[in-house]
């Protein structure tokens, strides 16, 4: 352990003492950058001290060049029961495989708690993206059912980085089975997915980690917005605070149904040009790092699918220049161990743009919206414009931060308002 994690331990040990508990959080998310990493140490990821060690020239461009030439053909060795498998999505029997592996043991959030729920249309919306490489869509299977014991995926992103479009991997759904947690799976199938990155002469990738490992470039805090109060006390997402009623705790949280913006539609694929046009117009004029879409990606990724996605548009008929775009998505997480309630309803803040200055009037009639579909509760990250309207909407923020991430690139100076991308 190096000096400042051993320093920072002893630290937070006072302040416990103390009882200083709201300053513990900042240092317990600084201890891991500045403890030994076998694996994250020989890649090539920012390190905890290049904001004050290196020059204004070596940010802002990749940590390492290599060409294909330099990446193996090969897929990295497995232990002799495993093999690498492609994950073809499309076929019903391994997508119903994929959903369990990640049902079972992917992220757990509140002390085990609650647990993402990805469903199989959300699954194939996520990943199989019209530009999509099947070769990216990684499974490790064992034994001879050939079981699914791990997985991670990637998809190609076009993102503008400080003003330079550079050609990315968005990488997702590090998954391990529990019972394989101590065979260090985990960084073969990094480096495994790095290689078929690679070999298709793609050498940056972006990702998001609710843990600390080297190096985030930012991070952004969830913010929640009741809609079922009193489910989320029974199911402890929520606590109402002791001084309280319920009945003061519910009229707090009252939404009214009366929408702000009823000339929102729901958008349609006329609609896919302008929608092109007016969303990648505002990331570029409002943040720093960002996805630039093309048209085909806006009709696969924004184009309502039920449960899965809900755009809204407004401006004018479809094929008409619209001034206005509200989208959030739809992921449950089951509920683990009640006696009562199996599953938490959850809509995710997307991406919103306004040319109209009609942001909160938007935000509010998404929350509406998605009150109207069934969700217990709306979240959203203080990423973009979102942070400005929140506690007028009465958004609470969560614990905790999503860490992004970016492999052979640094970058400096980014807050979470500077970063326009939202990874599902």
């Amino acid at each position: 352990m190096g000096t400042f994690a051993k320093t920072a331990k002893l630290i937070i040990a006072q302040m416990r003492n103390n009882q200083e508990y709201d300053r513990i959080s900042v240092l317990e998310d600084l201890i891991p950058l500045f403890e030994p990493h076998k694996f994250w140490d020989s890649q090539p990821v920012p390190k905890v001290t290049d904001q004050l060690s290196l020059s204004e020239e070596q940010f802002d461009c990749p940590i390492e060049t290599k060409s294909v030439d330099d990446i193996p053909e090969e897929p990295y060795a497995l232990p002799v029961q495993y093999s690498w498998d492609d994950l073809d999505l499309a076929d019903d029997t391994v997508a119903e495989e994929v959903y369990d592996l990640l049902v079972r043991n992917y992220v757990e959030v509140d002390e085990v708690i609650f647990r993402f729920d990805y469903s199989i249309p959300f699954l194939r919306w996520s990943l199989m993206p019209p530009n999509g490489n099947p070769r990216w869509l990684v499974g490790v299977r064992a034994g001879k059912r050939k079981k699914l014991f791990g997985m991670i995926t990637a998809i190609p992103v076009t993102m503008m980085l400080k003003g330079q479009e550079v050609l990315c991997a968005e990488v997702n759904f590090l998954c391990v089975h529990k019972d394989l947690r101590t065979k260090r799976l985990a960084p073969v199938l990094i480096k495994e997915v790095t290689r078929r990155i690679n070999r298709c002469n793609i050498w940056q990738a972006i990702y998001t980690s609710g843990t600390t490992i080297p190096t985030p470039f930012t991070g952004a805090a969830y913010w929640h917005r009741s809609l079922n109060p009193k489910k989320l006390i029974e199911v402890r997402f929520s606590y109402k605070p002791a001084k309280q009623s319920m009945a003061q705790y519910l009229k707090r949280h009252y939404l009214s149904s009366q929408l702000e913006l009823p000339s929102l539609r729901l958008m349609q694929d006329a609609d896919v040009p302008q929608v092109t046009v007016l969303l990648n117009n505002h990331l570029s004029s409002k943040t720093k790092v960002h996805i630039t879409y093309s048209e085909e990606e806006v009709r696969h990724f924004f184009l309502p699918r039920e449960d899965v996605i809900n755009t809204f548009v407004d401006g004018g008929a479809p094929g008409e220049t619209l001034t206005d775009i509200f989208s959030y998505y739809y992921l449950p997480s089951s509920v683990l161990n009640h006696p009562q309630h199996n599953l938490l309803k959850v809509a995710y803040s997307y991406y919103n743009a306004s040319t109209t200055g009609r942001l909160k009037e938007g935000m509010r009639d998404m929350l509406i919206r998605a009150k109207e579909q069934g969700c217990d509760v709306f979240n959203a990250l203080d990423v973009m414009e979102n942070k400005q309207h929140f506690e007028e909407l009465k958004f609470g923020i969560g614990d905790g931060l999503l860490h992004y991430y970016l492999y052979n690139w640094r970058v400096k100076e980014v807050g979470p308002e500077d970063l326009g991308i939202v990874l599902v």
